[in-house]
């Protein structure tokens, strides 16, 4: 019976109990053994292996040593707007610019390494540093000189008001 648990929860013990495979930490808690910890990293690399493929820019390509990133983006619509929000955490207000260009909304900036630790004294490091550029084709026409864009926690909320066009109209049928 063992050996159709071993595979599942790990290798059993003299008494054919199935054990799970731990690894110690001397300052630590025991923190459980799990093989997919690195897939991010492995996703990463599949990513920038595609992007290089697709021909678009990687930071070796653009001689930049750090890695490239772009804020995720939230897009919705009310009855008058269309409300993009992009997470820009630790991206100073002065350091962010929004631009729009027909139908293609341009949000570009820096996240800037302003810690007083020294290269060599990191052990990790996952979070990404160095500038930033994220492009979105909207949806549907905007009135493109009256957008306005507010950031406040790392947030930037861009609200661009619909074409006339588009905005839904009542009309009102006369019933004979």
């Amino acid at each position: 019976m063992c050996l159709v648990y071993s595979y599942l929860s790990g290798p059993c013990d003299k008494e054919g109990f199935a054990m799970t495979i731990a690894r110690w930490r001397p300052f630590g808690e025991i923190e459980r053994w799990d093989p997919f910890r690195n897939i991010a990293e492995i996703q990463g690399e599949v990513n920038r292996l595609f992007n290089s493929f697709a021909g678009r820019p990687t930071a070796v390509a653009t001689g930049s040593a750090a890695r490239m990133w772009a804020p995720v983006l939230d897009m919705h619509e009310t009855k008058d707007d269309l409300v993009l929000n992009f997470e820009l955490p630790g991206v100073r207000e002065k350091d962010v610019s929004v631009s729009i260009t027909g139908d293609l909304l341009t949000v570009k900036g820096e996240r800037g390494f302003d810690r007083d630790v020294t290269d060599e004294s990191y052990r990790h490091v996952e979070r990404v540093y160095g500038k930033f550029e994220r492009s979105v084709q909207l949806p549907m026409p905007v009135q493109a000189d009256k957008v306005k864009a507010t950031y406040r926690d790392g947030m930037l909320e861009v609200t661009l008001p619909k074409a006339d066009e588009v905005k839904p109209k009542e009309i009102k049928i006369d019933i004979v």
